[in-house]
């Protein structure tokens, strides 16, 4: 007897990366070859020893360490980043309008459950984030795309073109995953007027926003004293302080809309990881002369991979930034099978754009997601060379 599975979850398309890494299975790479992995964006090294000092502390010291905790987050948490975004925006933002989540995917989980349900739609411009793509198939709420132009970057004038009595949001991703782009302070700002005309809420991902070249607040969305009830800013701490595995990030919405988050948060997790938000606390205080020194060291990788594109024929980088290259290829093969063989004949593990477009969308075929911040300059250049190496 074989039990039936929930439609929507058996339709909704398996993890991308974990299907990469299946790729990997009985293939062989010389030790003058080995793998370059640039399938995910997320740190391999462990945090800064000062702040595995203080979760170590925590562990041994502190009993609240290991009980549940506010299902919202620590109050001491919620009142940094409400008190250091206030000052980094340029607005006024209470520490009630901050919730802490196990990490930044169930912000957004959390977000929509209280936007739109079973039969809505969201916007997302294309190519787009997949798990933002999977929670909406999972609840039945339509991903309409938005096609970006040759720059990837979105337009509100043609957001508004799809727009209809089932929309609840759009959703925005600064600096993008997995096209590395930074939106403009225009183009974000355009956004937030056409969803607060529109009586839409604007969902706004800024993941890496510690790594964006610009030296100045990427936006003034908070510095509008009527941003709440529109504006819902998400955030992850695991890039910045090297915390993936802790799971903390953080949701910035009205309070109101917290009020249903929390009955979301209560039910999936009780509360964030306790540690984790230790961790993002010290980390907020003591490491942001650290985080100055990394975000430097990707901006190297950045313009490193910008330069080896430069001199790769044939191939066009559509987006760089952050921790994300997203590029055209110039082979007659689809972007699945160039990127399954790339694993196994030039030593290279990197994501097709397919696994960041509609099913339907033939550019998916034409593009590759590069996750170059894994790896550093001699990394890149050594990646370079394969890719200028394979011939199809």
């Amino acid at each position: 007897m074989t039990l039936p599975l929930a439609p929507r979850m058996e339709a909704t398309e398996a993890p991308p990366v974990m299907e990469a890494r299946r790729w990997l299975e009985g293939v062989v790479f010389p030790p003058d070859r080995p793998l370059i992995n640039v399938s995910q964006a997320a740190p391999m090294e462990a945090p800064p020893e000062g702040l595995r000092q203080a979760l170590a502390e925590a562990a041994l010291n502190d009993p609240a360490a290991h009980l549940y905790g506010p299902v919202l987050g620590l109050p001491a948490l919620r009142e940094e980043i409400a008190a250091r975004w206030s000052v980094a925006y340029g607005g006024s933002i209470a520490a009630g309008e901050v919730a802490v989540t196990q990490g930044c995917n169930q912000a957004f989980c959390a977000a929509m459950a209280t936007i739109a349900a079973t039969g809505d739609e969201v916007i997302l411009p294309t190519p787009w984030y997949f798990n933002h793509k999977m929670w909406l198939d999972m609840q039945g709420i339509a991903a309409v795309p938005l096609p970006c132009g040759a720059d990837l970057i979105p337009s509100a004038e043609a957001a508004e073109m799809l727009i209809t009595p089932r929309t609840k949001a759009i959703v925005l991703v600064t600096p993008n995953n997995p096209g590395g782009v930074e939106y403009p302070a225009d183009t974000v700002r355009a956004f937030y007027d056409l969803a607060r005309r529109r009586g839409l809420a604007l969902v706004l991902d800024e993941t890496y926003r510690d790594f964006d070249s610009r030296s100045a607040a990427p936006h003034d969305l908070f510095a509008d004293p009527d941003w709440r009830g529109v504006l819902v800013h998400l955030y992850s701490f695991s890039k910045a302080f090297r915390l993936t595995g802790h799971r903390v990030g953080a949701m910035i919405a009205d309070a109101r809309r917290l009020a249903e988050v929390e009955k979301f948060l209560d039910t999936v997790a009780i509360c964030p990881n306790q540690l984790g938000q230790t961790g993002a606390l010290w980390g907020l205080r003591n490491l942001g002369q650290w985080v100055a020194g990394e975000r430097a060291e990707i901006l190297a990788r950045r313009a490193a991979l910008e330069a080896g594109f430069a001199n790769l024929p044939g191939w066009r980088l559509m987006g760089c930034g952050a921790f994300f290259a997203y590029a055209e290829h110039p082979f007659p093969l689809p972007a699945p099978e160039l990127a399954r063989r790339l694993v196994a004949e030039a030593g290279v593990l990197l994501l097709p754009g397919t696994m960041f477009r509609p099913k339907d969308d033939p550019a998916g075929a034409r593009e590759l997601r590069i996750a170059f911040a894994n790896i550093g300059t001699a990394g890149i250049a050594e990646l370079i060379d394969r890719l200028a190496a394979f011939r199809p």
